[in-house]
């Protein structure tokens, strides 16, 4: 009986062995190579509902990827969208603010979506429809405040400040990936 155990026992570690062993196993599997390099961010834009009623929801409302637009004019901060199923500025009415992201970093809030045809004055940044300057097609612009008439005021001049970083690691990022024109 004893021998019987013993024997029961050396079974049982030879199967589970072989059954570890077998789980293991890559040989169907090309093995990864390891590297230090950082995951790749992504840019992308969600709307945001009204500051009172913002949820996590609201951040599942992505608007754009960098994969939507052509380019980014430092310049005269037009972005060029490519064409879409759903033209931009009807994704966009919605929304209170839009979030630029950078992966899982917030690069910035855009305070506003706002079009030729709106009256109110925003003293930070907006995305603005230009439909007027041509209108067979409507254009894009990130602007630091709007009417840009007020782009001297110390309100504005502040917001541009304090948001220059996020500014510099946006435009950069368009930069590495030859979607900036100066």
């Amino acid at each position: 009986m004893k021998h019987f155990t013993t024997l029961t026992w050396m079974l049982a570690i030879a199967i589970a062995g072989v059954t570890i062993t077998a789980c293991s196993s890559n040989d169907n599997e090309t093995e990864k190579p390891f590297t230090t390099d950082p995951v790749e961010n992504t840019l992308y834009a969600c709307g945001v509902g009204q500051p009172e009623t913002r949820s996590v929801a609201d951040a599942q409302n992505m608007l754009f990827t960098e994969d939507d637009f052509e380019w980014f004019n430092v310049t005269t901060r037009e972005i060029k969208f490519r064409d879409m199923d759903e033209p931009l500025y009807k994704r966009m009415q919605p929304f209170h603010e839009i979030e630029f992201h950078l992966g899982d970093n917030v690069l910035f809030v855009v305070s506003s979506f706002v079009g030729d045809w709106d009256s109110r004055t925003f003293t930070d940044l907006v995305l603005h429809y230009d439909v007027i300057s041509d209108p067979n097609q409507g254009h894009y612009y990130l602007h630091d405040c709007y009417p840009l008439q007020f782009i001297d005021t110390d309100e504005v001049k502040a917001n541009i400040n304090k948001r220059a970083p996020q500014w510099e690691t946006f435009t950069s990022y368009l930069e590495s990936k030859g979607k900036l024109r100066k």
